[in-house]
Parts: structure tokens; sequence; C-alpha cells
């Protein structure tokens, strides 16, 4: 039997006893905390009613966010639920709004980023590891601004799987050394970076986890494409979240995390000389990736993120 009782007044006033609005800081907390509460609580409250949402089913809810947390993998569904990729189209719209373009695209950060990677002058190489099954790759360009002019000083750094889509300090099986593909770079006078690493695949989410669990029950994979990550950073100028898919893969515009833009899947063009780089074999496949940079709006960087991220020191 459905039953409608989210209007009644013991309800709202529930709902306003437990995220303790309207107190106007007599009763202490955090007015803003207390603003987004009172809305999130209601909006679940409204669809319990709407949806005529049993306790069986609240309860298994709760359960299922025990388990995420367990898991560790609530920055994970945040990306396969398209979370991160709306967060995404705001700060898209809001450039919109005041007319700022023109720059790389951005997209999302995933939750696999680790801080401390070791930073070099102008070139990088970032596979520490030997990997038989993946070839060498070399990602290279320029950093500009929306001018066309080089930045020097830019901090470019990058991340990515290795063949077996494992990240270095998140791999299960903890073969990897600290850092390996991973890396920082600064660009000179020139504006140039140079990765030399190891062409990466795509991967799934964990089979066992918390996001793949309620992916099977949405009858949705949890796969992405082969991608690298990378931030761009660079005084005036706004820090750049970005990562670009490897052409060919089957699963760019099928992406779980929804990160593929058109801009963001550069060529990838087979080469030889890698002997001459210090690369595993003559042949390599080289990606030429230019980022062009945005400037800061009224002297801020409107665009930093801030959020829990690992750490680790070379």
């Amino acid at each position: 039997m459905s039953v409608k009782v989210f209007d009644t007044k013991e309800v709202q006033d529930l709902l306003k006893a437990a995220s303790n609005a309207g107190a106007n800081g007599t009763n202490g907390g955090d007015a803003r905390t207390q603003q987004i509460v009172l809305r999130l609580l209601g909006d679940l409250f409204k669809a319990i009613d709407d949806l005529d949402i049993t306790p069986d089913e609240v309860w298994a809810g709760v359960n299922y966010l025990n388990k995420l947390g367990q898991d560790g993998e609530a920055a994970l569904l945040a990306a396969g639920l398209g979370l991160e990729k709306y967060l995404d189209i705001r700060m898209d719209a809001e450039d919109e709004a005041i007319g700022l373009d023109g720059g790389t695209p951005r997209t999302i950060e995933g939750p696999l980023y680790v801080a401390g990677a070791p930073v070099r002058d102008g070139v990088a190489k970032i596979d520490l590891d030997a990997d038989e099954a993946a070839g060498p790759l070399v990602i290279h360009g320029t950093v500009t601004g929306l001018d066309g002019k080089p930045v020097a000083g830019a901090l470019v750094e990058c991340w990515h799987a290795n063949s077996h889509g494992f990240y270095s300090h998140f791999d299960p099986t903890g073969k990897q050394s600290d850092f390996n593909l991973r890396g920082a770079v600064k660009t000179g006078a020139d504006g140039q970076y140079e990765f030399r690493t190891l062409m990466p695949v795509g991967y799934g989410c964990p089979p066992q986890g918390a996001t793949q669990q309620l992916l099977d029950r949405l009858g949705r994979h949890g796969n992405r494409p082969a991608h690298v990550h990378f931030f761009v950073t660079s005084d005036g100028h706004r820090k750049l979240t970005t990562q670009f898919n490897i052409d060919g893969d089957p699963l760019i515009w099928d992406d779980f995390a929804y990160a593929t833009r058109e801009e963001l899947i550069p060529p990838v063009t087979g080469k030889t000389g890698g002997a001459a780089l210090g690369l595993k074999a003559d042949a390599y496949q080289d990606i030429e990736f230019n980022f062009v940079l945005t400037p800061r709006v009224e002297g801020k960087d409107n665009q930093i993120v801030e959020r829990l991220r690992a750490s680790a020191t070379a």
C-alpha cells in the first residue's frame, strides 16, 4: 500500500531537526552544511514517498554504502554514475557564462592520482618497471596560453595504467615500483614537455567491488578505454585537469566514466629511433598533444577542486 507522508508537519519538522536547519546559528553548526543536508535528506525522503521505496530497499542501500566505504570506492562510483562528469559540465557552463573559451578541454580526474612524483626538466622517462606486454610510447607537446605563446615553467604531471590495467600505488598485485608510469616535467622557455613511457591499456572496475556490484544491477559495464591523465599547472593560468584516450580503443565512446571528449583523442603515429631515446625498442608509438591553458579569472583559479588525494615520497 502506497502512502504519502512527506508533506506532513511531522516529517517537515523531522527534516529541520535532523539537519538543524533554521537554527540561525543559535544551536551551532555550519549553515552551509545544514542547508545541503536539509535539501539532500528532503530529496531522499521525497523519493521514498514517490517511489514507494520499502524498508528492505532502504536498508539494502545503507548496507551498500557500508560496502562502498569498506572497498574505498566512493570516488570510483562518483565517476561511474556521472557525478564527476556533471561537475565538469557545470564548470564548462560557468566558463561559457563569462565568455572564457579556447583552452584544452577539461575532463575528469578520476581517483588514482598520487602527489609527489619526481619532477624533471623538459623530459621524463617514467617506465620504471619492465613490462613485456607493453610497447614503448612517447608523449610530447607544447604548453601555450590562449595567445599561442609557449608557457615556461609549467608543471605537467602524467599518470596512467600498465599493460594489466593497474596503477602504481593501487596495484593489487603489489608488483609495481613507487611512481611507475607517473611523472612530472617542468617546461623550459619553449614550453615543451615529453614523457617516455609504455602504452597503457583499458581496464575495468574491481569485479567484486561495490561499484561493479551496482553497475551490474543497472545492466552497465564498468570498463574504460586506454587513456593517460594530466594535470598542467602554471602561475597566471588556471590549473588544467584532463586526459586523452588512445585512438583506436573500442571503448572510446563507451567509457563507463564519461570522460571522452572529441578534442581529447589525439592520433597515434608509429615511429623508429626509439633506441636513441633510451626506449626498450627502436620502433615506438608517438602521441603529440599540446596543452592550451586559460587565464585566471579576476586573478583567481576558479576551477581548483579540493579533494582527498593520495601522496607519496619519491
